[in-house]
């Protein structure tokens, strides 16, 4: 497995990390235990959470994931020390999706909610600190979550970014987090955020996690400069776009217990421009003889400005498959006809 620096910070986390939104839903905590113990065994040390899952976010289930991580940290704590554990607070209900049972819709990012966040989640997760704490999108309307342009919503009010960090720098002093992060977030956004850390000598963020795939490559306009630049690394999320580029979806098919499956909500990959993107990459994996979800993972893995690519996973046996996308390289012909499929519909699927 490689590791790769988490920003400016002296943490390294392997090249693929361990998604878990489908803990509590889909999984059960026997199956997540499972999963963490594999993962580690395989070199794997980022887990990424957060307090809104399992997904899709319901009252019912809510923080269900930590808590699953939690029980496992509880029977494995001198492993504790091994693992680069990831969670995020949820953002304000300003989009129809947002969840609006976490602490109500007037979820922002102020003192209140980010006290009240990261101590539910600490309990939850079993732990004193996590060493990466993310705000999940950001305390204003942007273009997130498939949002085809930016909305040009006037907010009603938004906490400003250098009160949301000062917090967060509380936090750090304190040892309940090491480091900071993004998340559905905007050129924009983080400028900003390094800009009130240079003003005010607060922590800098060190890493944003936002969509990055096959089907997406928006995060390569306006957002990869600045891992080049501020270090700033890319946690790409739906790497493999809900698991359509494993090829499971392939000509209407919908397989038992898969996402698409169960949950109609998900539509962000389901349009025909990106399920014809998909079939294009699907085949050009398989006339190169590799398997599709490797192919899309292996194809992130070669990104200059990927710190970790988060994957996930219902069984055991799409988890192998995935770690396995670390040892797959794509040759510079595969890229260049990849780059070519990209040029003829580029980010089908924003």
């Amino acid at each position: 497995m490689e590791y790769r620096r988490l920003g400016d910070s002296d943490v390294k986390v392997s090249l693929i990390g361990l998604g878990t939104m489908t803990w509590g839903e889909q999984n059960t905590e026997q199956e997540a235990h499972a999963q963490i113990d594999y993962a580690l065994d395989h070199g794997v040390n980022l887990i990424d959470a957060a307090e809104m899952y399992p997904v899709p976010p319901r009252p019912e289930t809510q923080g269900s994931t930590e808590r699953y991580i939690g029980t496992w940290i509880a029977q494995h704590r001198s492993a504790r020390e091994k693992i680069v554990l990831a969670t995020k607070i949820a953002g304000p209900a300003r989009q129809p999706h947002n969840p609006r049972h976490i602490r109500g819709e007037g979820n922002q990012f102020d003192r209140k909610n980010l006290t009240e966040a990261l101590n539910d989640s600490l309990k939850r997760l079993q732990t004193d600190y996590v060493d990466l704490y993310q705000l999940h999108w950001p305390d204003r309307s942007t273009m997130t979550f498939g949002r085809p342009a930016y909305p040009w919503v006037d907010d009603e009010y938004t906490v400003p970014i250098e009160e949301t960090l000062s917090v967060l720098a509380e936090f750090v002093k304190a040892g309940k987090i090491r480091h900071i992060g993004v998340s559905n977030e905007t050129p924009w956004g983080v400028a900003q955020f390094l800009r009130a850390a240079e003003k005010l000598g607060l922590p800098r963020i060190v890493s944003i996690q936002n969509p990055y795939s096959l089907l997406n490559r928006t995060y390569e306009v306006g957002l990869s400069e600045y891992a080049h630049r501020d270090n700033i690394g890319l946690l790409a999320y739906s790497p493999l776009a809900f698991g359509w580029l494993s090829g499971k979806y392939e000509g209407g098919a919908r397989p038992d217990g898969a996402r698409i499956t169960l949950f109609e909500r998900f539509q962000r990959y389901s349009k025909p421009q990106a399920i014809q993107a998909t079939t294009r990459y699907v085949e050009l994996a398989k006339r190169h003889g590799l398997s599709p979800a490797q192919f899309a993972l292996a194809f992130v893995n070669s990104r200059p400005f990927l710190t970790s690519n988060l994957i996930g996973a219902t069984s055991l046996d799409q988890l192998k498959e995935n770690i396995a996308s670390a040892e797959v390289k794509l040759s510079p012909e595969v890229l260049a006809e990849i780059d070519k499929l990209h040029e003829l519909q580029p980010n089908p699927a924003p």
